[in-house]
Protein backbone atom coordinates (compact mmCIF):
# COMPACT_ATOMS: atom_id res chain seq x y z
CA UNK A 1 0.00 0.00 0.00
CA UNK A 2 2.65 2.23 1.44
CA UNK A 3 4.37 1.88 -2.05
CA UNK A 4 1.23 2.43 -4.27
CA UNK A 5 0.55 6.01 -2.48
CA UNK A 6 4.57 6.57 -2.96
CA UNK A 7 4.39 5.58 -6.51
CA UNK A 8 1.03 7.83 -7.20
CA UNK A 9 3.15 10.63 -5.38
CA UNK A 10 6.31 10.11 -7.59
CA UNK A 11 3.94 10.08 -10.79
CA UNK A 12 1.74 13.28 -10.11
CA UNK A 13 5.04 15.23 -9.45
CA UNK A 14 6.87 14.57 -12.26
CA UNK A 15 3.57 15.02 -14.48
CA UNK A 16 2.66 17.94 -12.56
CA UNK A 17 4.09 21.30 -11.16
CA UNK A 18 2.99 20.52 -7.82
CA UNK A 19 4.61 23.01 -6.03
CA UNK A 20 3.66 25.96 -8.26
CA UNK A 21 -0.41 24.95 -7.34
CA UNK A 22 0.47 24.46 -4.01
CA UNK A 23 2.21 27.27 -3.90
CA UNK A 24 -1.03 29.32 -5.57
CA UNK A 25 -3.02 27.69 -2.96
CA UNK A 26 -0.96 29.17 -0.17
CA UNK A 27 -1.37 32.62 -1.29
CA UNK A 28 -4.48 32.20 -1.49
CA UNK A 29 -5.43 31.25 2.12
CA UNK A 30 -2.82 33.41 3.26
CA UNK A 31 -4.78 36.46 1.52
CA UNK A 32 -7.87 35.73 2.49
CA UNK A 33 -7.16 36.66 6.11
CA UNK A 34 -5.38 39.84 5.27
CA UNK A 35 -7.35 42.88 5.32
CA UNK A 36 -8.91 44.58 1.81
CA UNK A 37 -6.47 47.04 0.66
CA UNK A 38 -9.25 49.58 -1.41
CA UNK A 39 -6.91 51.64 -3.55
CA UNK A 40 -6.54 50.04 -6.47
CA UNK A 41 -3.37 52.08 -7.35
CA UNK A 42 -1.74 51.47 -4.36
CA UNK A 43 1.37 49.71 -4.25
CA UNK A 44 1.68 46.04 -2.15
CA UNK A 45 4.87 44.15 -1.51
CA UNK A 46 5.01 40.70 -0.55
CA UNK A 47 9.00 39.26 1.25
CA UNK A 48 10.63 36.35 -0.35
CA UNK A 49 14.02 34.25 0.36
CA UNK A 50 16.29 32.74 -1.95
CA UNK A 51 15.85 29.04 -1.38
CA UNK A 52 18.08 26.15 -2.46
CA UNK A 53 15.47 25.54 -5.53
CA UNK A 54 16.10 28.96 -6.70
CA UNK A 55 19.01 28.43 -7.75
CA UNK A 56 21.38 28.45 -11.23
CA UNK A 57 24.63 26.76 -11.77
CA UNK A 58 26.41 30.11 -10.01
CA UNK A 59 24.64 29.80 -6.99
CA UNK A 60 22.20 32.79 -7.51
CA UNK A 61 18.11 32.91 -8.41
CA UNK A 62 17.72 31.71 -11.60
CA UNK A 63 16.01 34.11 -14.18
CA UNK A 64 12.94 31.81 -14.74
CA UNK A 65 12.04 32.40 -10.73
CA UNK A 66 12.17 35.77 -11.03
CA UNK A 67 9.07 35.42 -13.38
CA UNK A 68 7.64 32.64 -11.03
CA UNK A 69 7.53 34.95 -8.12
CA UNK A 70 6.01 37.71 -10.23
CA UNK A 71 3.13 35.45 -10.68
CA UNK A 72 2.48 35.13 -7.48
CA UNK A 73 3.16 38.35 -6.49
CA UNK A 74 0.50 39.90 -8.94
CA UNK A 75 -1.92 37.06 -7.83
CA UNK A 76 -1.96 38.41 -4.41
CA UNK A 77 -2.56 41.84 -5.68
CA UNK A 78 -5.07 40.99 -7.09
CA UNK A 79 -6.90 38.91 -4.19
CA UNK A 80 -6.23 42.32 -2.05
CA UNK A 81 -7.48 44.92 -3.80
CA UNK A 82 -10.26 42.69 -5.16
CA UNK A 83 -9.52 42.87 -8.95
CA UNK A 84 -9.26 39.05 -8.77
CA UNK A 85 -12.79 38.30 -7.47
CA UNK A 86 -14.33 41.44 -9.52
CA UNK A 87 -13.11 39.58 -12.98
CA UNK A 88 -14.70 36.37 -11.65
CA UNK A 89 -17.70 38.06 -11.00
CA UNK A 90 -17.78 39.36 -14.44
CA UNK A 91 -17.25 36.45 -16.49
CA UNK A 92 -13.47 37.78 -17.42
CA UNK A 93 -10.20 35.79 -17.30
CA UNK A 94 -6.83 37.76 -16.84
CA UNK A 95 -3.82 36.31 -19.10
CA UNK A 96 -0.46 37.70 -19.68
CA UNK A 97 -0.03 39.09 -23.03
CA UNK A 98 3.12 40.38 -22.40
CA UNK A 99 6.00 40.83 -19.93
CA UNK A 100 9.61 42.30 -20.07
CA UNK A 101 12.03 41.66 -16.88
CA UNK A 102 15.55 43.63 -16.63
CA UNK A 103 18.18 42.03 -13.87
CA UNK A 104 20.48 44.48 -12.26
CA UNK A 105 22.02 42.51 -9.95
CA UNK A 106 22.04 39.52 -8.84
CA UNK A 107 20.10 37.68 -5.89
CA UNK A 108 22.45 35.73 -3.29
CA UNK A 109 21.25 32.35 -1.71
CA UNK A 110 19.41 33.51 1.36
CA UNK A 111 19.24 36.77 0.49
CA UNK A 112 15.70 38.34 1.80
CA UNK A 113 13.79 40.55 -1.07
CA UNK A 114 10.67 42.07 -1.60
CA UNK A 115 8.60 42.27 -4.79
CA UNK A 116 6.81 45.47 -5.23
CA UNK A 117 3.81 44.86 -7.50
CA UNK A 118 1.41 48.23 -8.64
CA UNK A 119 -0.92 48.72 -11.39
CA UNK A 120 0.66 51.92 -13.61
CA UNK A 121 -1.81 52.17 -16.14
CA UNK A 122 -4.73 50.77 -18.45
CA UNK A 123 -6.31 50.65 -21.70
CA UNK A 124 -9.39 48.76 -23.38
CA UNK A 125 -7.73 45.57 -23.44
CA UNK A 126 -4.98 45.37 -20.51
CA UNK A 127 -3.53 46.33 -16.94
CA UNK A 128 -0.01 47.36 -16.91
CA UNK A 129 1.99 46.47 -14.30
CA UNK A 130 5.46 47.10 -12.67
CA UNK A 131 7.17 45.09 -9.81
CA UNK A 132 10.12 45.27 -8.39
CA UNK A 133 12.24 43.09 -7.16
CA UNK A 134 14.08 45.09 -3.96
CA UNK A 135 16.91 43.58 -1.54
CA UNK A 136 16.19 43.95 2.02
CA UNK A 137 20.14 43.96 2.40
CA UNK A 138 20.62 47.59 0.94
CA UNK A 139 17.36 48.22 -0.92
CA UNK A 140 18.69 48.18 -4.37
CA UNK A 141 16.59 47.51 -6.86
CA UNK A 142 17.76 44.01 -7.99
CA UNK A 143 15.24 43.44 -10.95
CA UNK A 144 12.48 45.41 -12.57
CA UNK A 145 9.72 43.82 -14.19
CA UNK A 146 6.99 45.49 -16.45
CA UNK A 147 3.74 43.25 -17.68
CA UNK A 148 0.77 43.38 -19.85
CA UNK A 149 -2.21 41.84 -17.81
CA UNK A 150 -4.21 41.37 -20.86
CA UNK A 151 -8.18 41.42 -19.78
CA UNK A 152 -10.54 38.56 -21.76
CA UNK A 153 -14.27 38.85 -22.20
CA UNK A 154 -14.60 42.18 -20.47
CA UNK A 155 -11.81 45.67 -19.93
CA UNK A 156 -9.87 47.15 -17.02
CA UNK A 157 -12.49 50.32 -16.88
CA UNK A 158 -15.54 48.21 -16.53
CA UNK A 159 -13.69 46.06 -13.37
CA UNK A 160 -12.25 49.26 -11.92
CA UNK A 161 -15.79 50.60 -11.78
CA UNK A 162 -17.77 47.27 -10.79
CA UNK A 163 -15.10 47.53 -7.74
CA UNK A 164 -14.50 51.03 -6.88
CA UNK A 165 -18.67 51.97 -7.66
CA UNK A 166 -17.65 54.85 -9.61
CA UNK A 167 -15.26 55.59 -12.76
CA UNK A 168 -11.53 56.53 -11.66
CA UNK A 169 -9.45 57.87 -14.24
CA UNK A 170 -6.63 56.29 -15.67
CA UNK A 171 -3.18 57.19 -15.42
CA UNK A 172 -1.09 58.38 -17.85
CA UNK A 173 1.16 56.27 -19.56
CA UNK A 174 4.72 56.86 -18.13
CA UNK A 175 7.32 57.23 -21.16
CA UNK A 176 9.26 54.15 -20.46
CA UNK A 177 5.86 52.32 -20.98
CA UNK A 178 4.61 54.07 -23.77
CA UNK A 179 8.13 52.97 -25.71
CA UNK A 180 7.33 49.09 -24.39
CA UNK A 181 3.98 49.44 -25.38
CA UNK A 182 5.06 50.95 -28.83
CA UNK A 183 7.61 47.90 -29.51
CA UNK A 184 4.39 45.10 -28.64
CA UNK A 185 2.69 46.75 -31.02
CA UNK A 186 5.66 46.86 -33.89
CA UNK A 187 6.49 43.45 -32.65
CA UNK A 188 3.05 42.33 -33.33
CA UNK A 189 2.52 43.75 -36.79
CA UNK A 190 5.46 42.55 -38.18
CA UNK A 191 4.38 39.26 -36.71
CA UNK A 192 0.96 39.25 -38.46
CA UNK A 193 2.53 40.52 -41.80
CA UNK A 194 5.21 37.55 -41.06
CA UNK A 195 2.08 35.08 -41.33
CA UNK A 196 0.34 36.37 -43.76
CA UNK A 197 3.37 36.05 -46.39
CA UNK A 198 4.08 32.35 -45.23
CA UNK A 199 -0.12 31.96 -46.11
CA UNK A 200 0.78 33.22 -49.27
CA UNK A 201 3.55 31.34 -49.97
CA UNK A 202 1.86 28.19 -49.32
Amino acid sequence: MLLLVLGALLLLFCSLDVWYFLRGAQVFFQVWFQPRIWDILAEQSIEGMVLPHDLDYLGHMNNSRYLRECDFARFHHYMRNGLFMASRKLGARLVVGASTIRYRRSLAFREAFEIRTKIVSWDEKAFYLEQRFVSKKDGFVSAVMLCRQNVVHCSPERIIEFICKRKIECPEFPEDLKHWVSFISASSQALRAESGLEEKNK
